[in-house]
Protein backbone atom coordinates (compact mmCIF):
# COMPACT_ATOMS: atom_id res chain seq x y z
CA UNK A 1 0.00 0.00 0.00
CA UNK A 2 1.45 3.37 -0.91
CA UNK A 3 1.89 6.28 1.49
CA UNK A 4 -1.03 8.28 0.04
CA UNK A 5 -3.53 5.46 0.65
CA UNK A 6 -2.21 4.97 4.17
CA UNK A 7 -2.51 8.69 4.82
CA UNK A 8 -6.17 8.72 3.63
CA UNK A 9 -6.91 5.65 5.74
CA UNK A 10 -5.43 7.37 8.79
CA UNK A 11 -7.49 10.50 8.06
CA UNK A 12 -10.64 8.39 7.74
CA UNK A 13 -9.98 6.57 11.02
CA UNK A 14 -9.18 9.86 12.75
CA UNK A 15 -12.37 11.57 11.53
CA UNK A 16 -14.39 8.48 12.45
CA UNK A 17 -12.94 8.55 15.99
CA UNK A 18 -13.76 12.24 16.30
CA UNK A 19 -17.29 11.69 15.00
CA UNK A 20 -18.01 8.76 17.30
CA UNK A 21 -16.52 10.59 20.30
CA UNK A 22 -18.56 13.71 19.64
CA UNK A 23 -21.71 11.65 19.19
CA UNK A 24 -21.21 9.91 22.53
CA UNK A 25 -20.19 13.14 24.21
CA UNK A 26 -23.26 15.10 23.07
CA UNK A 27 -25.96 12.44 22.62
CA UNK A 28 -25.04 9.43 24.73
CA UNK A 29 -23.24 10.84 27.77
CA UNK A 30 -25.29 8.67 30.12
CA UNK A 31 -24.04 5.53 28.34
CA UNK A 32 -20.45 6.57 29.00
CA UNK A 33 -21.15 7.35 32.66
CA UNK A 34 -22.94 4.02 33.12
CA UNK A 35 -20.11 2.07 31.51
CA UNK A 36 -17.46 3.85 33.56
CA UNK A 37 -19.45 3.12 36.74
CA UNK A 38 -19.68 -0.54 35.78
CA UNK A 39 -15.97 -0.82 34.93
CA UNK A 40 -14.72 1.02 38.02
CA UNK A 41 -17.16 -0.88 40.20
CA UNK A 42 -16.00 -4.29 39.00
CA UNK A 43 -12.22 -3.84 39.41
CA UNK A 44 -10.00 -0.92 40.35
CA UNK A 45 -7.15 -2.32 38.25
CA UNK A 46 -9.46 -2.59 35.24
CA UNK A 47 -10.65 0.95 35.96
CA UNK A 48 -7.03 2.16 36.02
CA UNK A 49 -6.35 0.44 32.71
CA UNK A 50 -9.46 1.85 31.00
CA UNK A 51 -8.74 5.34 32.33
CA UNK A 52 -5.12 5.15 31.11
CA UNK A 53 -6.19 3.86 27.70
CA UNK A 54 -8.79 6.64 27.39
CA UNK A 55 -6.14 9.19 28.42
CA UNK A 56 -3.68 7.94 25.81
CA UNK A 57 -6.25 7.97 22.98
CA UNK A 58 -8.16 11.07 24.06
CA UNK A 59 -5.96 13.52 22.18
CA UNK A 60 -7.02 12.14 18.81
CA UNK A 61 -10.64 13.01 19.59
CA UNK A 62 -9.73 16.61 20.52
CA UNK A 63 -11.82 16.25 23.70
CA UNK A 64 -10.11 18.16 26.55
CA UNK A 65 -8.43 16.20 29.36
CA UNK A 66 -10.63 18.07 31.85
CA UNK A 67 -13.65 15.90 31.02
CA UNK A 68 -11.68 12.72 31.60
CA UNK A 69 -10.36 14.11 34.89
CA UNK A 70 -13.90 14.83 36.09
CA UNK A 71 -14.84 11.20 35.44
CA UNK A 72 -11.66 10.05 37.16
CA UNK A 73 -12.28 12.22 40.24
CA UNK A 74 -15.57 10.43 40.77
CA UNK A 75 -14.04 6.94 40.71
CA UNK A 76 -10.30 7.01 41.46
CA UNK A 77 -8.08 8.09 44.37
CA UNK A 78 -6.31 11.41 43.65
CA UNK A 79 -2.66 10.30 43.52
CA UNK A 80 -3.11 7.35 41.12
CA UNK A 81 -5.50 9.52 39.10
CA UNK A 82 -2.83 12.21 38.77
CA UNK A 83 -0.13 9.77 37.64
CA UNK A 84 -2.44 7.99 35.18
CA UNK A 85 -3.56 11.35 33.80
CA UNK A 86 0.03 12.52 33.31
CA UNK A 87 1.03 9.27 31.58
CA UNK A 88 -1.97 9.70 29.30
CA UNK A 89 -1.01 13.33 28.60
CA UNK A 90 2.56 12.27 27.80
CA UNK A 91 1.54 9.48 25.41
CA UNK A 92 -1.27 11.48 23.83
CA UNK A 93 0.86 14.60 23.32
CA UNK A 94 3.72 12.69 21.70
CA UNK A 95 1.29 10.75 19.53
CA UNK A 96 -0.33 13.95 18.29
CA UNK A 97 3.09 15.57 17.76
CA UNK A 98 4.28 12.72 15.53
CA UNK A 99 0.86 12.17 13.95
CA UNK A 100 0.76 15.73 12.63
CA UNK A 101 4.26 15.36 11.20
CA UNK A 102 3.34 12.07 9.53
CA UNK A 103 0.29 13.63 7.88
CA UNK A 104 2.40 16.53 6.61
CA UNK A 105 0.33 19.28 8.23
CA UNK A 106 3.44 21.46 8.01
CA UNK A 107 3.42 21.28 4.19
CA UNK A 108 -0.28 22.09 4.07
CA UNK A 109 0.02 25.14 6.34
CA UNK A 110 3.19 26.40 4.66
CA UNK A 111 1.56 26.23 1.20
CA UNK A 112 -1.65 27.95 2.32
CA UNK A 113 -0.14 30.62 4.61
CA UNK A 114 3.63 30.83 4.03
CA UNK A 115 4.26 34.31 5.52
CA UNK A 116 2.12 33.77 8.61
CA UNK A 117 3.61 30.33 9.25
CA UNK A 118 7.14 31.67 8.99
CA UNK A 119 6.47 34.48 11.47
CA UNK A 120 4.71 32.09 13.87
CA UNK A 121 7.54 29.60 13.48
CA UNK A 122 10.16 32.28 14.22
CA UNK A 123 8.26 33.46 17.30
CA UNK A 124 7.63 29.92 18.52
CA UNK A 125 11.22 28.80 17.95
CA UNK A 126 12.55 31.75 19.96
CA UNK A 127 10.10 31.14 22.82
CA UNK A 128 9.30 27.42 22.58
CA UNK A 129 9.30 26.47 26.23
CA UNK A 130 7.41 29.46 27.72
CA UNK A 131 4.74 29.28 25.01
CA UNK A 132 4.21 25.53 25.36
CA UNK A 133 4.14 25.70 29.18
CA UNK A 134 1.76 28.67 29.17
CA UNK A 135 -0.51 27.19 26.54
CA UNK A 136 -0.60 23.80 28.31
CA UNK A 137 -1.36 25.43 31.66
CA UNK A 138 -4.13 27.74 30.39
CA UNK A 139 -7.49 26.16 31.23
CA UNK A 140 -9.37 27.37 28.16
CA UNK A 141 -6.75 26.66 25.48
CA UNK A 142 -6.76 23.16 23.95
CA UNK A 143 -3.36 21.59 24.61
CA UNK A 144 -3.91 19.19 21.71
CA UNK A 145 -3.78 22.17 19.35
CA UNK A 146 -0.29 23.19 20.49
CA UNK A 147 0.74 19.55 20.07
CA UNK A 148 -0.40 19.60 16.44
CA UNK A 149 1.27 22.96 15.79
CA UNK A 150 4.57 21.92 17.39
CA UNK A 151 4.55 18.65 15.47
CA UNK A 152 3.74 20.32 12.18
CA UNK A 153 6.42 22.95 12.73
CA UNK A 154 8.94 20.39 13.97
CA UNK A 155 9.59 22.21 17.23
CA UNK A 156 12.22 20.51 19.41
CA UNK A 157 10.43 17.44 20.80
CA UNK A 158 12.26 17.48 24.16
CA UNK A 159 11.34 21.10 24.87
CA UNK A 160 7.83 20.48 23.59
CA UNK A 161 7.12 17.46 25.82
CA UNK A 162 8.81 19.08 28.83
CA UNK A 163 6.63 22.17 28.38
CA UNK A 164 3.45 20.11 28.04
CA UNK A 165 4.27 18.02 31.13
CA UNK A 166 5.04 21.12 33.23
CA UNK A 167 1.96 23.08 32.09
CA UNK A 168 -0.47 20.16 32.14
CA UNK A 169 1.12 18.81 35.33
CA UNK A 170 0.31 21.98 37.22
CA UNK A 171 -3.21 22.38 35.84
CA UNK A 172 -4.08 18.68 36.25
CA UNK A 173 -2.80 18.74 39.85
CA UNK A 174 -5.04 21.72 40.59
CA UNK A 175 -8.06 20.05 38.94
CA UNK A 176 -7.52 16.68 40.60
CA UNK A 177 -6.50 17.59 44.13
CA UNK A 178 -8.61 20.72 44.48
CA UNK A 179 -11.53 19.10 42.64
CA UNK A 180 -11.46 16.08 44.97
CA UNK A 181 -11.50 18.43 47.99
CA UNK A 182 -14.41 20.44 46.60
CA UNK A 183 -16.43 17.29 45.88
CA UNK A 184 -15.59 15.97 49.38
CA UNK A 185 -16.72 19.25 50.91
CA UNK A 186 -19.98 19.39 48.95
CA UNK A 187 -20.97 15.77 49.42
Amino acid sequence: MDKTKIKYAVYAIWFLMIGVSLYYYFFAGSVIRTEFSRIFGSSLVLGYFVYLLAGCLRGFTLIPITYLIVVGILFLPPLPLYFLTMIGVFVSSLSIYYFSEYLNFDEYFEKKHPKQIQSIKNFLVKNELPIVVGWSFAPFLPTDLICYVCGAMEINVKKFIFGVIVGEGISCAIYIFLGKEIIGFLF
